[in-house]
This record gives structure tokens, C-alpha cells and sequence, in this order.
């Protein structure tokens, strides 16, 4: 289960995905995950499904590297329709006991979980053709306005970059922890919920005692570098856009207009 989580990882490659400006990419996704949430038909997932199969061929990821992430969210993504299916009202098509089953139940179900899937998907698309490092100047200069108003955007941003950084470095101390345990013939399959709650006692507290240990080592790291904050600091490589940044803003131009025209 743990080789299937890739939240966080960058997947190398030298497509025209990857060479865009982060800052392209940042707001693609930002506009993409905010479009979901704005369609009331299933009509309107057509331009979303369009681009979102554009980007994935032309970032060049394997489909089965991007739907391997999907698989630890499939218990979220099973009750979330569940819920939706038997508790929305409407047309009873089938009932038993305390559950019914409604037409409108089966639409929300439906639309819920493709709506939950692209998210996952589009917003996954981001972090595997994007370096942490580039992500954080990303942030860094779309919200750089809020800095009249005082908002720390440059603190904001590297403390999201260092937590997708975190990500699948503790999933790997995780996964090594666990086979040190089935070494010495820990069960962590067997049993019941309860009990496989207790197995996971010695997993959880030395991965949080390697967690703080990491977070101390890495503040440790940057105040031997002088690192102040953002101010006053340079960069090695300065975002600039370039032609085929403006391509893909046209791109997502296109894709505002069919979601504009398709309710």
C-alpha cells in the first residue's frame, strides 16, 4: 500500500509538461480544482476530461504511474459514494430496512466520485511534472501581492515545499520500519481492526521520533546556511516566461471558454 502513495513525487521526464513555468502549472491547477466544484451537469466534465487527457499524454507519465496513486484513496472514494447514495433524497429505486436507494442518490454518487478522482488526478499531474524547489518559487510569486498585507508568502511557501518533501521520505522510513518489525515477526495483516490498531504502536513512534529528528537536522542545516527568510535572497534559476507558457495560458484560456459554454 505504501509503493502505491505518490503524493509528493516528482516523476522525471523531459516533456513540454515539465520545461513549463511552475507558475503555469500553479494556476492551471488552481483554475482546474475550482471548475470541478462549479459544474452541475456531467456535460461539464467533457472540457475537463479533454485537458486533463491532454497533459497526462503530453507530460509523458505512464497511466498506470498516475492511477497507482488512486489506490490509497479508494476507501475515501468508496465511502464518500456510499454516503451520497443512501442518504440523498429523492425517487426511491430500491429499499431495504434503513437504506433506500434513490435516482438522485446514483447522479450525486456518480458525480461525486468522478469529481474526486480528476481532483486527485489533476491536482497529482502538478507535483509529478514540478520540483518541490520550483513549486515553492511558484507559490512564492503568485502570492507575492499578499505581501502588502502582510502575509509571510515566502515562509507559507517553503513550508509547503518541505512538507511535499517530507512526504514520501518518511513513506520510505515507514516502509523500512515495517520490515525491521517483520523481521523480528511482527503481524500487521492478521486480526481484527482493533488489533491491527495495536500492531501499528511500534511503527508509529519511532517514525515520529526519525520525523522530529529529520525536521531538527534540516533547521539545523538552514541556520548554518544564514537563512533568514526569504529577503534579500537570490535565486539560481529566475522563473521567466517563455512562448510556450503563453500557449498553455491560451490552453487554458480554451478550456475557461468550454466551461463557460457547457453548464
Amino acid at each position: 500500500m505504501l509503493r502505491d502513495i505518490t503524493i509528493g513525487q516528482y516523476y522525471p521526464s523531459d516533456s513540454i509538461i515539465h520545461r513549463l513555468d511552475p507558475r503555469v502549472k500553479f494556476i492551471g491547477t488552481l483554475v482546474f480544482i475550482i471548475s470541478l466544484f462549479c459544474f452541475k451537469s456531467f456535460w461539464g466534465f467533457i472540457p475537463s476530461v479533454v485537458m486533463l487527457v491532454f497533459f497526462i499524454a503530453a507530460s509523458h507519465i505512464p497511466v498506470r504511474f498516475i492511477f497507482k496513486g488512486l489506490k490509497p484513496m479508494l476507501f475515501i472514494l468508496i465511502f464518500m459514494m456510499l454516503v451520497n447514495l443512501f442518504r440523498t433524497q429523492g425517487e426511491v429505486l430500491w429499499s431495504w430496512w434503513v437504506f433506500s436507494v434513490t435516482a438522485e442518490g446514483i447522479r450525486t454518487a456518480l458525480f461525486m466520485g468522478l469529481r474526486l478522482v480528476m481532483l486527485v488526478i489533476g491536482s497529482s499531474l502538478m507535483t509529478y511534472t514540478t520540483t518541490p524547489t520550483a513549486l515553492t518559487a511558484a507559490m512564492e510569486s503568485v502570492f507575492k501581492p499578499l505581501k502588502l498585507i502582510r502575509v509571510p508568502v515566502h515562509d507559507l511557501a517553503m513550508m509547503m515545499s518541505i512538507a511535499l518533501r517530507f512526504i514520501p521520505i518518511l513513506l520510505e522510513e515507514t516502509d523500512r520500519i515495517m520490515k525491521a518489525q517483520q523481521a523480528r515477526g511482527a503481524d500487521f495483516e492478521s486480526g481484527n481492526i482493533i488489533h491491527r490498531a495495536k500492531a501499528m504502536l511500534p511503527i508509529l513512534i519511532p517514525l515520529f521520533v526519525s520525523a522530529f529528528r529529520r525536521a531538527g537536522d534540516l533547521a539545523q542545516a538552514m541556520e548554518a546556511r544564514c537563512y533568514h527568510g526569504g529577503k534579500g535572497r537570490t535565486k539560481l534559476h529566475p522563473l521567466k516566461y517563455r512562448f510556450r507558457d503563453a500557449a498553455a495560458y491560451a490552453v487554458l484560456a480554451g478550456y475557461l471558454a468550454g466551461c463557460i459554454i457547457i453548464p
